[in-house]
């Protein structure tokens, strides 16, 4: 059991958006459903029988998602930051991460549920934080230009700063 797990609260809508997460991740699964009992949905307005949580799986990273209600949303205050390898990987997570939400700046997205991820490039941090100041200044102008980061544009930024 891993020492800390990201919950996410749902109104409603706790096992499309799992089952949407684990649609997008290559190495991704359900794990456990538990359904709202008698005394849990008078509790909380909700029918018995109803989705509670779904536990799920992304990359060995275990989350929870909560059928909660309408109380708390998402915001910008907290993201899930996804590290790629690859312009293609870049590219296929910000299509289907977005798709239905909302694109922003630096790699920044809110899928359609309103939680916001970062899909940012591995290389980004040597980019950001190498040894020659201008040349990382430079990374970061070009990065500030971007919603979906572009690989080749920031290396090429980097290596004329």
């Amino acid at each position: 059991m891993q020492k800390i797990t990201p919950f996410l609260w749902f109104d409603d809508k706790a096992e499309e958006a799992a089952n949407f997460y684990v649609s997008i991740f290559k190495n991704a699964k359900i794990g456990k459903i538990t359904r709202y009992g008698e005394e849990a949905a008078n509790a909380s307005g909700r029918p018995p029988g109803t989705v509670m949580t779904v536990s799920f799986q992304i990359d060995g990273q275990e989350f929870i998602a909560l059928n909660g209600g309408p109380h708390f949303h998402f915001t910008e205050a907290i993201s899930l930051v996804v590290n790629c390898e690859t312009q293609a990987e870049v590219d296929d997570l910000w299509v289907k991460l977005s798709n239905g939400g909302q694109e922003s700046r630096c790699g920044w997205l809110k899928d359609r549920y309103g939680l916001s991820w970062q899909i940012v490039p591995s290389v980004l941090g040597k980019l950001l934080h190498g040894s020659d100041a201008k040349k990382s200044a430079a990374a970061m102008r070009a990065m500030l230009q971007m919603d979906k980061l572009d690989i080749r544009r920031l290396q090429e930024a980097y290596d004329q700063g």
